[in-house]
C-alpha cells in the first residue's frame, strides 16, 4: 500500500515551504506515514491460494445461516490458551461464541464493538468449560495468514443475513 495517493513528494516539499514553523511537526507526520506503510508491506505474507473443494449443491450452501453481528465485549477463557469468548448482538437475541483468537491477534480486545459475519446454525459445543453457540467468520487462518474479521462494507442491522 502506499500513501502516495494522500500527498506526493512534490506536494508535501510545498507543503512544508508554506508552513513554515510547521515544518518540523509535517516532516515527522510524513516519517509517520511512511513507517507505518514500510511495516504494513512487512506484514503481507505471499501465499499460494488452497485448491477450490468439492462442489456443493446450492441447497447446502443455503442450509448455512450467516449473520451479521455486534460483538459487545472480548473475554479470555481461563482454560484455555487460544479461545477468547465473544459476547455478540444480532439484534433479537445475544449469543456466546468462543473463537481461537487469543494467539492469533495482538490485542483479541480489540474487537470489541465491530460488525463481523458469523455461522449461527451449528450446534452448540462445549469448549474448556463453555459453550459456543456459533461460530466466527475470519479470514486467512486456513492459509497461515494473520486473521482478518468478515465485515460488512458499512453498519447493517444486527441480525441482517448473508448469502
Amino acid at each position: 500500500m502506499s500513501w502516495q495517493w494522500i500527498i506526493c513528494e512534490k506536494e508535501r516539499a510545498a507543503l512544508f515551504r508554506e508552513m513554515g514553523h510547521h515544518w518540523l511537526m509535517l516532516k515527522v507526520i510524513s516519517w509517520v506515514i511512511q513507517s507505518f506503510t514500510a511495516k504494513l508491506s512487512r506484514k503481507r505474507t505471499k501465499m499460494k491460494p488452497a485448491p477450490i473443494k468439492e462442489l456443493i449443491t446450492f441447497e447446502d450452501f443455503e442450509k448455512l445461516d450467516i449473520r451479521v453481528g455486534t460483538i459487545t465485549a472480548v473475554a479470555e477463557v481461563e482454560k484455555s490458551r487460544k479461545l477468547m469468548k465473544l459476547t455478540v448482538d444480532f439484534g433479537d437475541h445475544v449469543r456466546s461464541i468462543l473463537a481461537g483468537i487469543k494467539q492469533e491477534r495482538e490485542n483479541p480486545f480489540e474487537i470489541e464493538g465491530k460488525q463481523a459475519l458469523f455461522v449461527v446454525n451449528l450446534p452448540e459445543q462445549k469448549m474448556a468449560g463453555e459453550v459456543s453457540q456459533g461460530m466466527l467468520f475470519d479470514i486467512g487462518y486456513a492459509d497461515k495468514l494473520t486473521p482478518c474479521l468478515a465485515i460488512p462494507e458499512a453498519t447493517i442491522p444486527n441480525g441482517s443475513r448473508a448469502g
